[in-house]
């Protein structure tokens, strides 16, 4: 009984999909909340955080969000800048942030996700709409 009982438990737990790049070897990251980097995002300028948020995309929406504070406003969120220059594979594989083992396009609209990367004040996105641009992505957990 105990036996099945933990099998249902694992089919159920979701699985956290970690996506690496080689990009950032040897950086520290300073992990930070969302709330306090957007309090203080002038500190963070050009330095790399651990930040984590919902992310959102569409038509010229790639974006991390305060999950418990955004009202739809994107100078309250961060724009997030992937770059073929700085390629995320599921760790331990050679499958992309982008695509499924099975080949298909991965959703990650709508999920919650840990990002590492470096702030950048300058760029702000698309119509410079946003607070800060995270750039060099190199590390993306999913939940």
């Amino acid at each position: 009984m105990l036996i099945l009982t933990l099998a249902l438990q694992a089919c159920n737990t979701p699985k956290r999909k970690i996506y690496t790049s080689e990009c950032a070897a040897g950086i520290r990251f300073k992990k930070v909340s969302f709330a306090n980097l957007a309090d203080s995002i002038k500190y963070y300028d050009k330095q790399y955080v651990e930040v984590s948020g919902k992310y959102l995309e569409g038509k010229n929406q790639s974006a991390l969000v305060n999950d418990s504070t955004y009202t739809g406003r994107s100078n309250q969120s961060l724009w997030v800048n992937f770059t073929q220059d700085c390629p995320l594979y599921l760790l331990g594989k050679r499958t992309g942030l982008f695509e499924t083992e099975d080949g298909e396009y991965n959703k990650i609209s709508d999920r919650h996700m840990t990002l590492r990367g470096r702030i950048n004040l300058e760029k702000k996105g698309h119509n410079q709409a946003y607070m800060a641009t995270i750039n060099e992505v190199s590390y993306l957990e999913l939940d």
